[in-house]
C-alpha cells in the first residue's frame, strides 16, 4: 500500500536485531507493531531512539490507553490502533514526514559539517568519507561536531561535557573517554586513524591526517 504511493519500503523479517538493517537502510520514518518475536517494540523504540530522531508510528491491534501512552514515553511519534483505513496511515505518514523533514521542520536546512572530505551530518547522525559511511550514536555525532567546528583549536573537556550532558557535575570522566574511544573506532571503520588527538590536562584536537 505504501509503496503504491511511491515510498521507499524495506521490511524486517528477522526480530533478533532490527538495528543493524535499521542502520544498513537509514530509514526516514519507522513503523513498529507492539507484538514482535524476541523483543517488543517499546524495546526496539527505545533502541531505536538511542541512534535517530526518526519519526515512529506504532501499529497495534491493542487498544488500551497504557498501549498508547508507553509507546509514547518510549519515543513514539503517533499510535494507530488495527484495523485502520489506508488513507488514514498514509495522511499520518506524510505528515510526519513534513514535520520532520519538509515545509513543518524547525529547519529545512541540513547541516553538513565537512573537513578535507569527511562529512558529518548531525541530524541524520551519519559519518561519510569517500563512499563509505557509518551511523553514529547522539554522543558520537556531538563529539564530532564540538571538535570538527573548533579545529583547529582544542575543545576542552569541560566544553564536551557541556555538549553532551548540559551539566558536568554530573557525569564521570570516564563516561566521557569511553565515548571518545567509540568515536575513534567509527573514524578507524572509514579508514581514517589518529585524527583524534589527547592534549593531556586540556582535551582534545582534531587534526586531518587522511
Amino acid at each position: 500500500m505504501i509503496r503504491k504511493y511511491e515510498h521507499d519500503t524495506f521490511l524486517v523479517e528477522t526480530f533478533d536485531n532490527i538495528l543493524e538493517p535499521f542502520q544498513q537502510f537509514s530509514p526516514d520514518l519507522v513503523m513498529l507493531d507492539i507484538n514482535l518475536p524476541s523483543f517488543d517494540g517499546f524495546y526496539w523504540c527505545r533502541q531505536i531512539r538511542k541512534i535517530s530522531t526518526c519519526p515512529i508510528i506504532f501499529i497495534s491491534a491493542r487498544t488500551g490507553e497504557m498501549d498508547q501512552v508507553m509507546a509514547l514515553e518510549h519515543g513514539g511519534d503517533d499510535y494507530i490502533t488495527k484495523p485502520f483505513h489506508p488513507e488514514v496511515i498514509l495522511a499520518k505518514i506524510n505528515s510526519l514526514l513534513r514535520r520532520a523533514y519538509g515545509e513543518y521542520a524547525v529547519t529545512n536546512r541540513e547541516r553538513i559539517i565537512d573537513k578535507n572530505g569527511l562529512r558529518l551530518y548531525p541530524e541524520r547522525l551519519e559519518l561519510h568519507f569517500q563512499q563509505e559511511k557509518v551511523s553514529l550514536t547522539k554522543k558520537e555525532a556531538d563529539i564530532l561536531e564540538v571538535l570538527m567546528t573548533r579545529h583547529p583549536l582544542v575543545a576542552g573537556r569541560e566544553v564536551l561535557l557541556e555538549k553532551l550532558w548540559d551539566d558536568d557535575t554530573f557525569v564521570d570522566e570516564n563516561t566521557l573517554n569511553v565515548n571518545m574511544t567509540r568515536t575513534r573506532n567509527k573514524l578507524k571503520e572509514l579508514g581514517i586513524k589518529n585524527a583524534i588527538e589527547t592534549v593531556r590536562g586540556v582535551g582534545y584536537r582534531f587534526n586531518i591526517t587522511w
